[in-house]
């Protein structure tokens, strides 16, 4: 089965149009601990896909509410960057207060969770301009 997949990226357009070219060596992703399941969430626009017209914070806040807490309960704490979506907003004050968790930002550079998030957004853009046609209307 390794051996079929091999010989069908060699031949599959989109994959050899697509891959990664690595100009740089590897360095190991720092994933964050926690002491039980979903206790903490690091959040950053994308990670989970969802079809948005805007980044807008209401969009972020509706989305912790539905996909996160609705979907895996209630986080002790959730981090995130200082994007816009996410800082400044009364709104996911708001719903931390009614849910009864901690946002925490992270610092420009920190380096547990730098590139985590960009790292899974690069394999989700690459494999989703494998799939989609050269029209974008799929």
């Amino acid at each position: 089965m390794v051996q079929d997949c091999i010989e069908f990226v060699k031949k599959c357009e989109a994959c050899q149009f697509h891959a990664n070219l690595i100009h740089q060596p590897p360095e190991p992703l720092h994933p964050t601990v926690t002491s039980w399941p979903f206790e903490g969430w690091g959040l950053d626009v994308w990670a989970e896909a969802i079809p948005l017209r805007e980044v807008k914070k209401e969009n972020v806040v509706d989305f912790n509410r539905t996909h996160i807490i609705y979907r895996y309960g209630i986080p002790q704490r959730i981090v995130t960057d200082n994007g816009k979506p996410f800082v400044n907003n009364n709104l996911m004050d708001s719903l931390c207060q009614k849910f009864k968790f901690t946002q925490h930002k992270s610092s420009m550079y920190n380096a547990p969770a730098n590139g985590l998030a960009e790292a899974f957004n690069k394999t989700l853009c690459n494999l989703l301009s494998k799939v989609v046609a050269k029209s974008k209307r799929d």
